[in-house]
């Protein structure tokens, strides 16, 4: 399925990591069938997020990254998605961006939800880390809807609103964000990297909006990769991702 979905389009955000380990060379694995190009963005565990809250947290993203070794600079992306409770406080945010930044070369993005993290202040501090805030669709309040901290970045996760996972977007919202992402992008095309994710989930109905939605959004962009995959189970998703240029230098600061 990974290897159909790769020759079609250039990366996947892979969202069990938040759940449960993968071993090695399941990673492995992953990394070798699909093109050299391809490029994965992995979510950061919940006992990172969730559980120990930011603190502390050495042994496990040091077990993550040593897990998705094998997957080399096809590793691009660290999406790091906080609890809506987490509020935001300046010295453990900057304590764990350091380390993990410094542990590895892929870029590091983060998808905070509480209001706290949408003042000036920690905008800045990402900004100043090299550390690109997510625009969330559902968003809890409209500068979560907006890409902040560090601008060489553009990070996007639509999930389907008003309804997540189940409202398809349309034409008209689906131009608008084009539009916004044109605007977020002026700076980011001279840098070279941006990127749109869409999502979705159960029921399988909702898969054909999805498929339909995801080509919408990229009918202007012709250099964008797209393709839909289908993973069967339980928690059966679609996913549709689109991406530019995605690589995994260091950011300059």
């Amino acid at each position: 399925m990974l290897e159909r979905y790769a020759a079609r389009f250039s990366c996947v955000e892979v969202n069990s990591s938040f759940y449960r380990s993968h071993h090695p060379t399941t990673w492995t694995r992953w990394g070798a069938i699909v093109p050299d190009g391809f490029r994965f963005a992995v979510k950061v565990p919940r006992a990172i997020t969730h559980e120990r809250r930011l603190v502390g947290c050495s042994d496990l993203f040091a077990r993550l990254l040593d897990e998705t070794s094998g997957l080399g600079r096809k590793l691009a992306v660290l999406l790091v998605q906080l609890p809506p409770s987490f509020d935001y406080q300046s010295h453990v945010a900057e304590d764990f961006f350091l380390e993990l930044t410094a542990a590895t070369p892929a870029r590091v993005v983060c998808e905070p939800r509480h209001p706290s993290w949408f003042e000036t202040a920690p905008d800045r501090l990402l900004a100043r880390l090299g550390i690109a805030r997510v625009a969330a669709d559902p968003a809890r309040s409209p500068a979560a809807a907006i890409p902040g901290g560090w601008a060489g970045l553009s990070y996007r996760r639509l999930h389907g609103s008003p309804v997540i996972y189940r409202s398809p977007y349309g034409a008209e919202r689906l131009a608008a964000t084009r539009r916004c992402s044109r605007v977020s992008s002026g700076e980011l095309s001279r840098r070279g990297v941006s990127s749109i994710i869409l999502r979705r989930s159960r029921p399988l109905a909702t898969h054909s909006r999805s498929a339909s939605d995801c080509f919408r959004l990229m009918g202007r962009h012709a250099n964008h990769k797209i393709a839909r995959v289908r993973r069967l189970g339980p928690n059966t998703r679609l996913s549709c991702h689109s991406a530019r240029h995605l690589t995994t230098e260091r950011p300059s600061q």
